[in-house]
C-alpha cells in the first residue's frame, strides 16, 4: 500500500482505548484504533464473575458523560444488579464502542518503532503507516505473574487465572487455587459451583475483606469526605488516589505504601456466603511443584503435600512493558522506566515524545487509579489536552 499517515493511533480497544479514542475523536483529532473490543474481559476472565467496583465507578468515560452503564441498560431494557455481572459490563463495553468509536479496526499492531515524523506502525496484515502520536492502551494480559515454583509445569497442570473464560472444564477435578485476592476466591467459588473439589492456598495469614460495612458509604457528607466516587482504596486514601496530580507530588515511599493499601489483595464481602464450604488454607507457601503421573504434587512450607489435577494461579499481574511484543528493542531502550513501568509526564506521555501509555502501565507515575475503569476519565482528559497542542 502507499504511504499513509494519521495523527493518533491507539493500540488497544478495552475501556482505556475506547474512552481515550472517544475523547480524541470528539475533538476532531484524527484517530485510528486497533484491537478486539473488550477482548480481555471476555476471553481472560471466567464467566460468572462480578465486578468488585460499584456502579458509579463502572462507567467508561466519554466526553459528554452520556454513555453510562445506566444509559445502556435504559436503552436495552436491562436491569443493574449489585454486584455488576461481568457479561453485563462486557455487553456495555461493546455498546459503548458502537456508539462512540464505531471505526475500531479489529487488527493487530505487529511492530511499533520511531520514525522521522512520528512512529512507524506495522500491522499484522502488512499495512504500514506513520502516526504522529501513539497511545498504548494494550491492557494487562501480557503481564500475568506465575510463581517461580510453577515455571516448569505444563499448562495442562498449572495455569494462570487469566488463561480461562470458563471454569466448568474443571468439573470433577481436584483443583488448588493459589492466591488471596478477589480473583482467587471468586474463582474458587466458581470452581466449587461447577463441581470441582477445590482448596485455596495463600501465603497471607488472613484475608482482607472489603465492603463489610456498607453503612460507611451512606453517611452523606462524611462518606463523601472519606470516599471518592472513583471507588479505589479505603477511607481517606480513596480521596487521595482519585487526584493523580496531587498523589504524584508525595515522596515515592509514601506513594508506594498508599498504592499498596489501595490495591492490595482483597475480597468483596458479598462473596463470603459462596465460600462457606470452600477450604481456605492461609499462611502457607508452595515450596515446589512437580508433575507426577498426570497429576501435580505440591509440597508446602509446613511439610504437608497436595496431589491435585490442576493448580489455578490467581497470582496477579506485574507490569513490564518489555512484554509488549510490538515495541521494538530500539524503542524500548528509549523509554525511561521504573520497575517495568514507563515514567510518564503530563498527558501520560513517556520520555519518547508523542508516545503515551494509558491504564495500569501509568500507575507508577500517576497512582493506582489508573489501574481501574474509573481512571479512564482522568487519562483521556490528560491525553486530549496534550494531543490538542502542536509539537
Amino acid at each position: 500500500m502507499g504511504s499513509q499517515t494519521c495523527r493518533v493511533a491507539v493500540i488497544g480497544a478495552g475501556p482505556y482505548g475506547l474512552g481515550s479514542a472517544a475523547y480524541l475523536q470528539s475533538a476532531g483529532i484524527e484517530t485510528r484504533v486497533f484491537g478486539e473490543p473488550m477482548s480481555f474481559w471476555e476471553r481472560q476472565m471466567p464467566a460468572g464473575m462480578f465486578l468488585r467496583s460499584n456502579l458509579g465507578a463502572s462507567h467508561i468515560a466519554d466526553p459528554n458523560q452520556k454513555l453510562t452503564l445506566e444509559e445502556y441498560c435504559r436503552q436495552n431494557g436491562g436491569q443493574i444488579s449489585k454486584p455488576i455481572p461481568l457479561p453485563l459490563f462486557t455487553s456495555y463495553g461493546h455498546w459503548f464502542q458502537r456508539q462512540a468509536v464505531p471505526s475500531v479496526e479489529r487488527r493487530v499492531v505487529h511492530t511499533l518503532d520511531v520514525a522521522p515524523r512520528g512512529f512507524k506502525v506495522l500491522l499484522d496484515d502488512g499495512e504500514q503507516f506513520i502516526s504522529r502520536r501513539v497511545v498504548v492502551a494494550a491492557g494487562i494480559g501480557n503481564f500475568a505473574t506465575r510463581p517461580q515454583e510453577f515455571t516448569a509445569i505444563p499448562s495442562a497442570l498449572a495455569s494462570h487465572s487469566s488463561d480461562h473464560n470458563d471454569l466448568r472444564k474443571f468439573k470433577g477435578k481436584r483443583v488448588v487455587v493459589v492466591g488471596a485476592g478477589q480473583s482467587a476466591l471468586e474463582s474458587a467459588a466458581l470452581l466449587q459451583e461447577a463441581g470441582a473439589e477445590v482448596e485455596v492456598l495463600a501465603r497471607k495469614s488472613k484475608l482482607n475483606w472489603v465492603g463489610l460495612h456498607p453503612k460507611l458509604h451512606q453517611l452523606g457528607l462524611v462518606s463523601k469526605l472519606l470516599y471518592s466516587r472513583r471507588d479505589v482504596g479505603p477511607a481517606g486514601i480513596s480521596q487521595l488516589v482519585s487526584m493523580p496530580h496531587l498523589f504524584k507530588l508525595f515522596p515515592r515511599e509514601f506513594q508506594n505504601c498508599a498504592a499498596y493499601r489501595a490495591v492490595r489483595p482483597a475480597v468483596a464481602g458479598w462473596l463470603g456466603p459462596r465460600l462457606k464450604n470452600v477450604p481456605v488454607t492461609l499462611g502457607r507457601r508452595v515450596l515446589s511443584a512437580q508433575a507426577k503421573n498426570s497429576h501435580l504434587l505440591l509440597k508446602l512450607d509446613d511439610g504437608s503435600e497436595r496431589t491435585v489435577d490442576h493448580a489455578l494461579l490467581a497470582t496477579g499481574f506485574r507490569v513490564d512493558i518489555a512484554q509488549y511484543s510490538f515495541l521494538t528493542p530500539s524503542l524500548l531502550k528509549s523509554i525511561r522506566t521504573a520497575s517495568g513501568y514507563p515514567l510518564l509526564r503530563h498527558g501520560l506521555e513517556s520520555s519518547v515524545q508523542g508516545l503515551h501509555f494509558l491504564g495500569k502501565t501509568a500507575a507508577w507515575s500517576f497512582g493506582p487509579l489508573l489501574g481501574f475503569v474509573s481512571g479512564v476519565e482522568f487519562a483521556s482528559t490528560e491525553l486530549l489536552q496534550r494531543a490538542s497542542r502542536e509539537n
